[in-house]
């Protein structure tokens, strides 16, 4: 237990303004010098504290505040702010270690006094509050993993970066979630100081590389964004922003699960009929997150977007589908295993006017698919006619479907080398005779005309080469 020092300025009487303190510099404690609170602030109050630290750069202990009087709780706990505002270097743990403990124990403090709301907070104690906030967790990000390494490959769970000052980060995190969670906080107050500027920098912050960070803001923003209505806007066009940088410039950035869950919450909040600058989002942010080749990373929350979308409007699945075809993967089989689950979870919600809109263009990538040589591929896409909505739509549409996939059909029962699809193959196959079996004689039999006519070009290809090379020898 540290021992409390007494403050060495002279007690002021009620009706004076309590006067900063001239700030001295010590070795080894950087100083946040926007932290401190100016004069007519602290006047505002008309509250006196023996006990108060009068130098904001030193981390000293002071008394609890439940054990103060109410009349000047205030100013302890803007003078303790400011000791929350003195930086520290994290990497060496034995550096500054009693300061660390002080500051550590005093934001615990902190975070338990707004949790359980004992002492209401003016605007001024708020504003000191976001700004201490601020200080601490607004910072230059350290160089990513694969600036250092010149890596391009995706980082393994056991290299993952881990902040050596997270300890500390998290109960600032801990506290600004307390804030805006807390019940006693007027919302009209707490939006000057939780403003447009302070948002992007949260936002900012998502491209953090620890988990953890990620998480704790991922909480925060959708709270925020919960909360203050007049920020939503904002917000959404904040993350477009980010999304639109990621895909067009960098193709790297470390949050984009954690803000697509934030959206997935906010897409599934919409109201109906949905606006166009939704529609426009989804066009123009979240389909095109499809091509960056680290779309694995974020897949499944992206794809949870994109159903929610499909969910909510019908009516937008065959703009989904389109999308999803037009950045097809070609030669990525894993990537394209992913494209082929969440082109099933659209097709659940598709109705089949929307389903006829692009049945053409979607059927013959599906004919691709089923003779993809990768037998994951190929199994996927067989997979979708286990599926009873989606084989009912084809059952509505097989004049249209079986005549495109057919060919690719017979091809995996005539020569695919693994197993299980041809199993697969034969089927579906099965289904489509049992659905229509004039239609599938006709198509066979095209087919077989096809297979003799192009035999028969082989062969006259074969004999051209053959008068070719006889020429030419009788030249030699």
């Amino acid at each position: 237990m540290f021992k409390i020092i007494k403050g060495r300025g002279k007690k002021s009487s009620k009706g004076d303004a309590v006067e900063p303190p001239i700030p001295s510099s010590l070795p080894n404690v950087p100083v946040d010098h926007a932290s401190r609170i100016a004069t007519s602030v602290v006047a505002s109050q008309h509250v006196t504290l023996a006990n108060a630290t009068p130098d904001p750069s030193v981390v000293e202990v002071l008394p609890l505040l439940k054990e103060v009087a109410l009349s000047e709780r205030h100013v302890l706990f803007i003078r303790k702010l400011q000791i929350c505002c003195v930086q520290f270097d994290f990497s060496e743990t034995v550096k500054c270690a009693r300061q660390k403990e002080i500051k550590r124990q005093t934001l615990t403090e902190l975070i338990d006094l707004v949790q359980s709301g004992s002492c209401k907070m003016n605007e001024i104690m708020q504003e000191e509050l976001v700004r201490m906030i601020s200080t601490n967790l607004f910072r230059c990000l350290p160089p990513a993993s694969h600036e250092n390494t010149g890596s391009e490959g995706v980082e393994e769970e056991d290299d993952m970066y881990l902040d050596p000052s997270w300890p500390h980060l998290q109960l600032v995190y801990e506290l600004l979630l307390r804030y805006v969670m807390s019940t006693e906080m007027d919302t009209k107050v707490a939006k000057r100081y939780l403003d447009h500027s302070f948002v992007l920098k949260l936002l900012d912050l998502f491209d953090s590389e620890d988990p953890r960070e990620r998480e704790y803001l991922k909480t925060i923003l959708h709270r925020i964004y919960g909360k203050f209505m007049v920020h939503r806007p904002f917000i959404r066009n904040g993350i477009n922003n980010v999304f639109y940088r990621f895909i067009f410039e960098t193709e790297r950035h470390n949050g984009m699960g954690e803000l697509l869950e934030i959206l997935g919450s906010v897409i599934n909040g919409f109201a109906l009929p949905m606006k166009e600058e939704h529609k426009l989002f989804l066009v123009r942010a979240l389909i095109p997150l499809h091509k960056p080749k680290c779309v694995s990373a974020y897949h499944h929350q992206l794809s949870y977007c994109i159903t929610q979308f499909v969910e909510k409007d019908y009516r937008l699945a065959d703009i989904v589908i389109t999308g999803l075809l037009k950045y097809w993967p070609i030669t990525n089989c894993g990537k394209e295993v992913l494209f082929l689950n969440e082109l099933e979870e659209v097709l659940e919600g598709t109705q089949p006017a929307e389903f006829q809109r692009c049945l053409v263009p979607l059927f013959k990538q599906l004919g691709r698919s089923i003779n993809s040589p990768h037998f994951q591929v190929a199994e996927r896409a067989l997979f979708l006619w286990n599926n009873e909505h989606i084989v009912d739509l084809i059952a509505q549409n097989r004049r249209a479907i079986l005549p495109i996939i057919f060919e690719q059909l017979e091809r995996n029962m005539c020569g695919h080398w693994n197993q299980a699809v041809h199993g697969l193959t034969s089927n579906v196959r099965r289904m489509f005779l049992e659905m229509d079996s004039e239609l599938f004689e006709e198509c066979e039999k095209e087919y077989n005309e096809k297979a003799a006519g192009a035999s028969g070009l082989v062969e006259q290809r074969e004999r051209a080469w053959k008068k070719l090379e006889e020429a030419a020898s009788m030249v030699q």
